[in-house]
């Protein structure tokens, strides 16, 4: 590529990239640009690892390229090509020789990620979900220094979230309820807690309540009238409705204290935090390909489970568009929702990725170790990877079709606020 066609290539990627960010200002989704734009640094960040322990161990790296698809822009600097594709879902960095069947000049034959050894490979092959455990422990460790934590098991006597229906506002945005009103009392009845509180409110659908509130230090009477949520639909989800009966429905819910935690104290919690957080990422795989799960994820594709009889808490896929719902729901809520997020997507990315099939890099991990085992002193063992091929087409077609179904089902079923 020449430098006149570099250069105009480079103002046309510049070009996109502030309409992008000019249509973003202009539509009010700043913010969900930015979340976005962190998911792909991060991409990026992981696929920086791959390229740095690559070129440690001297392995050539003839490519670094964020996206898939037509090249918008591309430089060269030494032996590697640094670029931007068209279609930001991911990244890649290119590394001759990583198998036994690519074709590689003798010359370059050295300087191969398969002429290396095992601790060479295994450090390029890890190095991606390493990256996303650390980039996991700092991210979680500014939540808990700087953001802080909501104490779920505390529910202060204020109003921290308003619902809206699907249809509509819903009873507590007309009424007029606003998040941080004090709860004083509801239908003469002083309020204690929120139990009491939802028992009353469920048991009059259609019937008025009177509430007493303290707003900016001043008291003020709020009549709602609940509706049956039995007949509606909360928007991004709501308390599940079990049989035919009535049941009420406000649309407010509980404040939950916010705790900090010191900057030693936060190490050992952000480890802990961590370690469940890769636990509960397995079983969350677990339970996406376990018999049930797939079975309950056919249902929702053919329809047969309702978007009501869908488990909010029933771990999938999202696709780019669900990626994009998300953010923006993270956004809405705050710093708080965007740090756990972007902690849960790179476990998820990082325990994911660890998966010993190819074309994923626990497929090299495993791949690498095979032959570490089978070798013996002088006699270096190499693993035909012809032999593994359909097994990584499976793989492949697996991803593509979990792929194409999860924007079908974030478009048509989209998955619950979970934020809410």
């Amino acid at each position: 590529m020449t430098d006149r066609t570099n250069r105009t290539a480079l103002f046309r990627l510049l070009l996109i990239v502030g309409a992008g960010l000019a249509a973003a200002v202009v539509t009010g989704v700043t913010k969900v640009v930015l979340v976005v734009a962190a998911i792909i640094l991060m991409i990026m960040l992981h696929e920086l690892g791959h390229f740095l322990t690559a070129k440690w161990a001297g392995m050539k790296v003839t490519e670094y390229f964020l996206g898939f698809g037509p090249r918008l822009w591309s430089i060269r600097k030494g032996e590697t090509e640094y670029g931007v594709k068209a279609i930001p879902v991911g990244g890649y960095v290119k590394i001759v020789g990583m198998s036994n069947i690519e074709p590689v000049d003798p010359a370059d034959e050295p300087r191969t990620y398969r002429a290396k050894p095992y601790w060479r490979r295994l450090s390029v092959a890890v190095a991606g979900s390493t990256v996303h455990m650390l980039l996991a422990f700092l991210l979680l460790y500014v939540l808990f220094t700087v953001v802080g934590t909501v104490d779920y098991d505390r529910e202060l006597p204020q109003i921290g979230t308003i619902s809206r229906l699907e249809e509509g506002p819903s009873p507590a945005q007309r009424a007029g309820f606003r998040v941080g009103d004090r709860l004083l009392a509801y239908d003469g009845t002083p309020f204690v807690e929120w139990d009491g509180l939802r028992t009353h409110i469920r048991a009059r659908p259609g019937q008025t309540i009177r509430f007493e509130v303290e707003r900016d230090g001043v008291p003020r009477t709020i009549t709602v009238t609940p509706v049956d949520l039995s007949q509606v639909e909360v928007e991004g989800g709501g308390p599940v409705v079990e049989g035919d009966r009535p049941y009420g429905f406000v649309g407010i819910g509980p404040r939950f204290p916010v705790e900090k935690a010191g900057p030693v104290e936060a190490v050992p919690k952000t480890v802990a935090g961590i370690g469940r957080g890769v636990v509960e990422t397995v079983k969350a795989l677990g339970r996406i390909f376990s018999p049930d799960g797939v079975s309950r994820y056919t249902e929702e594709l053919t329809g047969e489970r309702g978007r009501t009889e869908i488990d909010p808490d029933t771990p999938r896929f999202l696709s780019p568009v669900g990626f994009v719902r998300v953010a923006d729901q993270a956004a809405n809520q705050g710093w708080r929702a965007v740090l756990v997020l972007l902690v849960s997507i790179n476990l998820f990315v990082g325990v994911f990725n660890m998966v010993p099939l190819l074309p994923l890099d626990g497929g090299h991990v495993a791949i690498a170790t095979y032959e570490k085992l089978r070798s013996r002193p002088g006699r270096p063992y190499r693993v035909d990877v012809r032999k593994v091929l359909p097994v990584a087409y499976a793989v492949f077609l697996v991803l593509v079709f979990i792929g194409v179904t999860s924007i079908y089902l974030d478009i048509v079923r989209p998955a619950a606020n979970p934020f809410e």
